[in-house]
């Protein structure tokens, strides 16, 4: 499927900010059954590309001028496989070992603990034993916007029962490390049909060690991440695969309004 993306970002600040950098991580990966047929990126000051150590294309922008706004737009056009559920391990890329140590947003209490042993077992992950964890974090979990955020883990949104795209992946994350199975947070976009997507999504790849490949699962939507999925960036957690985080100089308070338009079409795969 071919997904045409178009995603704005715009900051707005109470007070002048004297200097800005920001690291973009807003380019599709490229990974296996997905390819990048046209992308671009707007945004105002100076960036520099490099890609970081979980293999984003990431994109450190510098403004050294005051400003008051910052917008930042990308679009562009991406081919996804069907069958984009599975992946190799990157090539020279870290050790799916590297996603088994836990960190402050994914770090697992006495309930996550639970959820994964009573989801998961103790027999070596697979499709469907994490299905069912799937399932399991949807019970405990509900979708509910406007009560946590960007700063919320995964033992806190799993004690609330509620959270968003985010939180699922979270829980999911930390679940399988909780149980020894390597897993990672994803950034990116979901196709969602007539209703549409208003936001960024985020999902979780879990390492299958005896297939030796990834496998991405959209807790959210509860289904294996597939053609209706882009992928942007990975990491052990959100703070690493955030599409824009950054620090700024002044501005006192920060309005920000997010754009996102994802419609899907058939064509031919280059």
């Amino acid at each position: 499927m071919q997904l045409h993306i178009h995603h704005e970002t715009r900051y707005e600040y109470a007070e002048p900010v004297s200097y800005s950098i920001q690291a973009l991580k807003l380019t599709p990966r490229a990974d296996p059954g997905q390819r990048v047929l046209s992308w671009r990126v707007v945004s105002p000051g100076e960036r520099l590309e490099q890609v970081d150590p979980y293999g984003n294309l990431t994109q450190v922008m510098t403004i050294e001028t005051p400003h008051r706004e910052m917008r930042i737009v990308v679009e562009g056009v991406v081919d996804v496989d069907e069958d984009a559920t599975l992946m190799p391990p990157e090539s020279g890329g870290l050790s799916p070992l590297a996603y088994l140590a836990p960190t402050a947003l994914t770090r697992p209490d006495a309930a996550v603990r639970e959820l994964a042993e009573r989801c998961l077992g103790r027999h070596p992950a697979n499709r469907d034993t994490l299905m069912n964890l799937v399932a399991g974090i949807r019970r405990a979990v509900s979708y509910e916007s406007g009560v946590t955020n960007v700063t919320h883990t995964a033992a806190e949104a799993l004690d609330l029962g509620v959270g968003v795209c985010q939180d699922h992946a979270h829980v999911l994350v930390a679940c399988c490390r909780a149980a020894g199975v390597p897993a990672r947070y994803v950034s990116g976009y979901f196709h969602a049909g007539e209703t549409g997507e208003m936001a960024s999504h985020a999902w979780a790849d879990v390492w299958l060690g005896e297939s030796q490949v990834w496998l991405s699962l959209d807790v959210t939507h509860a289904e294996q991440a597939g053609a209706r999925h882009c992928r942007l960036a990975v990491g052990r957690d959100y703070i690493d695969a955030a599409p824009v985080r950054g620090v700024r100089r002044g501005g006192g308070h920060e309005s920000m309004a997010v754009t996102v338009r994802v419609t899907g079409g058939q064509g031919q795969q280059q």
